[in-house]
């Protein structure tokens, strides 16, 4: 699971953030409703950024690159909530990822591989159900056969719906730059992404709330497994992933940490 202030352990894997334009809510388990709202929640959790919105903005009035910044932005040099909430959202949709091997294939522009093309076969028979083309996620919150991790127990979409339909209930998450957004899942108990595939292959708890769409393992052969691993790569987009547009910002990092 993610660290938060101080090395403090968090309860959950913090998800990829990527073409969120186009989502209605958000968090695993979509207690946030408007991006723009989003920031408030690790902000204020004492596990993640362990602060408040008025610290958080007394830090940006004392820096000497921000003011300059939001002046820029919002044509003022006063630091506000709103502006702030408004300037974090406004980043993030920009992190637009579309331009994957995968998706330069459904523009004609390239042609899968043999194995990326099996393995595209085997997507679409076992995964595009719950992973919906072309962002490879869904706005759904499904039990997907994990068993309860008991050292961090955590009813996912229960703890906002009330609803016991909803429990162990968390986001489809998308598939894009997999490559780079591991450990997986919502606990982030699987490191590496044939853990991943194992367990839809062979490991699914099928005796609880699992969604209808996970009633039986998929039961892949090594190499299909191998075919599928080869078509999830091309999902990756290397002009997102290494834009420097989104690279860490070094001047202010090293004003507040330094």
């Amino acid at each position: 699971v993610s660290h938060g202030v101080e090395d403090r352990i968090g309860r959950r894997n913090a998800p990829a953030l990527m073409n969120l334009a186009w989502r209605k809510s958000f968090n695993w388990d979509g207690g946030v409703h408007h991006l723009d709202f989003q920031a408030l929640a690790p902000i204020g959790d004492s596990l993640e950024m362990g602060s408040s919105l008025e610290v958080l903005i007394k830090k940006l009035k004392w820096s000497t690159h921000y003011p300059q910044l939001f002046e820029r932005a919002f044509g003022t040099k006063d630091i506000n909530g709103e502006r702030l909430l408004k300037a974090l959202a406004q980043f993030q949709l920009t992190l637009i990822s579309s331009n994957s091997t995968y998706d330069k294939v459904m523009l004609k522009q390239a042609v899968f591989s043999p194995m990326e093309e099996r393995g595209y076969e085997l997507f679409n028979t076992f995964c595009s159900s719950c992973h919906h083309a072309p962002f490879m996620g869904a706005e759904e919150f499904i039990h997907n056969g994990l068993l309860q991790n008991t050292d961090q127990p955590d009813l996912g979409r229960m703890e906002i719906s009330r609803n016991i339909a909803d429990s162990l209930a968390f986001r489809v998450p998308s598939l894009r730059n997999i490559k780079y957004s591991f450990p997986y899942m919502h606990d982030g108990r699987f490191e590496k992404l044939k853990d991943v595939i194992a367990h839809y292959n062979e490991g699914l708890d099928t005796l609880s709330f699992s969604d209808p769409r996970l009633s039986s393992s998929m039961a892949l052969s090594p190499n299909e497994q191998v075919d599928l691993m080869a078509f999830l790569m091309t999902l990756n987009d290397m002009d997102f992933i290494f834009n420097k547009d989104f690279a860490y910002p070094r001047a202010l990092y090293n004003e507040f940490f330094k």
